[in-house]
């Protein structure tokens, strides 16, 4: 019971990002099943925005989730993080039942959900047509993904995420970069198979390990993973990436 709320996420550090001078919205676009909501940030002013997928763990979109996507439209950008078990119809608020349902989500609707949000995208007014995404976790693997499968996408940035497939590497047209967390184990298996991949398809990437930080690293909701140090870093380092290729 005393380690117990280091597990759980604490959600109050989550608004560390505040929404001044910016604006919120909670847009919904065609999802198979059903539609999908995302919670979409942007700056107030009025002007076209590069945009950037932010795309969560396997808790679905919580409100750390929402934070990052404020702290990428204060960097200034159109920030949209979907919501893959709305596509479900189901959206529960605590994470061991959003844990469950990720079971329920089938690979290729899935994909197309967040396949479909670069169509949205290009129907907004304040979007340049440029897109990038980040993913963590489960989210991170997605990140690798839509690098794999979506041409347009200009760059992937994939948080401690599981790799493609080693054999599909070669469709890549993003620009990749990559965190690990150094204890990470079970996802760094697949890490040097995936750069050496990278390297020889020519695909610009930039990959960083974190020594001493665990899996989830970047989550400042949880103290239990939580690696401040490391967790500045690899954002500071995601903002100068989308600086260098969507802009």
């Amino acid at each position: 019971m005393a380690i117990l709320p280091m597990l759980e996420s604490n959600y109050a550090h989550a608004a560390q990002t505040p929404d001044e001078d910016l604006i919120i919205e909670t847009v919904s676009y065609k999802g198979v099943p059903n539609p999908v909501s995302a919670y979409v940030a942007r700056p107030k002013e009025t002007k076209k925005y590069p945009a950037v997928i932010v795309i969560h763990e396997n808790r679905g979109l919580t409100p750390h989730i929402e934070d990052v996507a404020r702290r990428a439209a204060k960097a200034g950008y159109l920030a949209i993080a979907p919501n893959a078990l709305s596509a479900l119809g189901k959206t529960p608020a605590d994470e061991d039942e959003s844990r469950k349902l990720f079971g329920e989500l089938k690979a290729e609707d899935n994909f197309q959900n967040f396949g479909n949000a670069f169509s949205y995208l290009s129907t907004r007014k304040d979007f340049n047509g440029k897109t990038g995404c980040v993913g963590f976790c489960w989210g991170g693997a997605m990140a690798n993904n839509l690098a794999v499968n979506v041409p347009q996408l200009g760059a992937a940035v994939a948080f401690y995420g599981r790799q493609p497939a080693i054999e599909e590497v070669s469709k890549i047209k993003a620009a990749v970069q990559l965190h690990y967390g150094g204890l990470d184990e079970r996802v760094n298996a697949g890490a040097a198979a995936y750069e050496e991949a990278l390297k020889k398809n020519a695909v610009p990437y930039e990959l960083y390990m974190y020594e001493g930080a665990q899996h989830a690293f970047h989550n400042d909701t949880s103290a239990a993973r939580y690696n401040e140090a490391a967790a500045k870093l690899a954002w500071g380092r995601t903002l100068s990436f989308f600086e260098k290729h969507l802009r």
